[in-house]
């Protein structure tokens, strides 16, 4: 397949754009996130903030399947560039950035109406996750212009994961706790789960590269029986209860973050064995 791919870049060159045009996708669901986030304000719409807040986060969570594919076109098309991998980078922060830390920020102001003070701090931890995605993100730039070998760990949770870890509370509360007491008790921690994960993505603590693992997965009988298990529970949960498996995609995200730090400390007490040394 590849190599019939391959073979159509010469004639049909326009095919290279392909993963531009992902990574655009990319930037395009997280800039969707920000403005559909900012219709809180809107007086008519103050019935509807769950719903605002669960489809924003749905589209940063959407942006993910862009971002996962861009990388793989560019390779099976042979159009790995600088360019891409800074569009790439570019796209992270506007998506894995700018819009989970807006999210938040937004969340906090509109539902506890909190005084100015108050979001003060509030706007203090929603910055610490943003600073450390740009930083994360540059440090990316930088390790993928000097081409070191890449391995199936990354050095620090990616800004998809630690997005994704925040989406996925949002959604899970705004469809099975819709009320705004429950959302108040979101909001209450969140702000500092995401300073938490901002500090994650800077720090040196291993986590699986999910994209690699998901393909190795095919050829490995045990990481294929969890990823058949997996699959089994988001499908059981869809028919038994009539609805989106948001508490299995909630726990299996925030799952991989709590387990990187679980793995770390039981590597430094001596209880796992060390890995392989870890790429950002």
């Amino acid at each position: 397949m590849k190599k019939v791919v391959k073979s159509l870049v010469p004639l049909v060159k326009y095919l290279k754009w392909i993963p531009n045009a992902l990574t655009l996708g990319n930037s395009l669901c997280g800039f969707a996130a920000i403005l559909f986030t900012l219709l809180v304000y809107d007086p008519g719409n103050a019935s509807s903030c769950s719903s605002i807040f669960a489809f924003s986060a749905f589209m940063i969570l959407c942006a993910m399947v862009f971002d996962a594919f861009d990388g793989y076109a560019a390779r099976l098309l042979n159009a790995a560039s600088l360019h891409g991998i800074q569009m790439d980078s570019l796209a992270d922060m506007v998506t894995f950035g700018v819009a989970p830390a807006t999210l938040v920020a937004v969340m906090a102001h509109r539902l506890s109406e909190v005084r100015s003070k108050e979001f003060l701090l509030v706007w203090c931890l929603s910055a610490i996750y943003l600073g450390c995605a740009a930083l994360r993100l540059a440090k990316y730039n930088v390790h993928a212009m000097q081409e070191k070998k890449s391995s199936d760990k990354f050095s620090g949770i990616p800004s998809p994961g630690a997005a994704a870890a925040i989406c996925s509370l949002i959604f899970l509360f705004a469809v099975e706790h819709s009320d705004k007491p429950s959302m108040l008790k979101l909001i209450t921690v969140l702000p500092w789960y995401a300073a938490i994960l901002g500090f994650l993505m800077v720090s040196t603590i291993p986590y699986q590269h999910f994209g690699k693992w998901f393909f190795s997965a095919l050829h490995n009988k045990r990481r294929l029986a969890v990823l058949i298990l997996i699959i089994a529970s988001l499908a059981a949960e869809s028919i038994l209860r009539k609805t989106y498996p948001v508490w299995v995609i909630a726990v299996l995200i925030n799952g991989y973050v709590i387990w990187g730090l679980i793995a770390f400390c039981l590597v430094r007490i001596g209880l796992l064995k060390r890995v392989e040394d870890a790429h950002l």
